[in-house]
């Protein structure tokens, strides 16, 4: 019989052999919370594989925070995580896509010691047409009282981070994470129901062969952007691009992850600060790009640099393998 790693055995795992030095033991507290995380995806998988035969697809009739029009599968995979993770005693607080405000816990600090950041369903506008979608979430440690309130704990830069992850719900549902350690892919197995160890220290190509951009957007671009857009395509890195758009953020991202190339969300006349959150959607994927060898900023600086400033703050957002961001920098970086 072949062995298996679940996600919550290979946490355990990364846990031991990091405390090894110290001579103490892994307390397994970052492995319930993860498992928090998992069953409420498993919960979202499942709604979604019976997405036309249950009442689930469509509008439900109220806008988010964002004044999006919410899904009902957002407000069913936000319910799920909430009440997933809030009955994690090391949790601190929660702060969703879907919520004005953050979910806080009176737990002692010694106890609740993460703050989860998450958007519970990326791309849920696609869930009528069967394209995937997925869940990004991010987990901060929370200051000590004596370095700062909880407040100032849920706006920590992006470097902060002790992990982050997504899952995209496709063909199969991934799970990749990272807790500073590199970068590592879990499937799920329908047959047991646990997510499964199936990539390991999972690099992103030097330099692949697509872009990935809303290019209906580009009258709205800075000049620069177009420019760079233009140079991909004619070749001026020794091959000519072709384009790869989903308009799911989740598979996107999936995509250059495994296949390299560049992923880009400029800033736009519409929206001169950039579409995506900052903590729970650009955070997390920049720290997994990092870890994973590429490279991810908002088109001038670091993404995991930015102090942010509130919950929902937004970027641009440009992430993609060395080769191409290195372009990116040359050709965006000095306006």
């Amino acid at each position: 019989m072949a062995m298996i790693t679940t996600v919550q055995q290979h946490i355990l795992q990364q846990q031991q052999e990091t405390l090894k030095s110290t001579g103490r033991e892994a307390t397994g507290t970052f492995s319930w919370l993860l498992s928090g995380i998992t069953l409420a995806t498993k919960m979202v998988e499942a709604k979604i594989r019976s997405a036309g035969l249950d009442d689930v697809l469509g509008a439900a009739g109220a806008e988010n925070v964002q004044g999006e029009q919410q899904q009902k599968l957002d407000v069913y995979a936000n319910q799920a995580l909430l009440h997933c993770l809030g009955l994690r005693d090391s949790v601190a607080a929660l702060v969703s896509e879907e919520d004005e405000k953050p979910v806080t816990f009176n737990r002692d600090p010694e106890a609740g010691k993460y703050i989860i950041v998450f958007d519970p369903l990326d791309g849920s506008s696609n869930i009528d047409v069967n394209v995937n979608v997925g869940t990004i979430f991010s987990i901060l440690r929370r200051l000590p009282p004596e370095h700062g309130t909880l407040e100032e704990s849920i706006l920590q830069q992006g470097f902060r981070q002790v992990a982050a992850g997504y899952v995209v719900y496709g063909p199969s549902t991934v799970l990749v994470y990272t807790t500073g350690n590199g970068v590592f892919a879990f499937t799920l197995d329908p047959k047991i129901g646990a997510f499964v160890l199936s990539s390991e220290r999972m690099r992103m190509p030097e330099q692949g062969s697509y872009y990935s951009v809303n290019e209906a957007n580009a009258a709205g671009w800075p000049e620069e952007f177009r420019t760079y857009i233009t140079k991909l395509r004619e070749g001026e890195l020794g091959k000519e691009y072709s384009s790869r758009y989903i308009g799911s953020l989740v598979a996107d991202f999936h995509r250059t992850l495994l296949k390299g190339g560049v992923f880009l969300y400029p800033p736009t006349t519409k929206q001169p600060k950039g579409k995506l959150r900052l903590l729970y959607e650009a955070n997390p994927l920049a720290f997994i790009a990092e870890q994973a060898g590429g490279v991810a900023t908002n088109g001038v600086s670091r993404v995991l640099d930015i102090k942010p400033e509130g919950i929902h703050q937004r970027t641009p957002f440009c992430v993609g393998s060395p080769r191409e961001m290195e372009l990116l920098a040359a050709t965006v970086g000095g306006r």
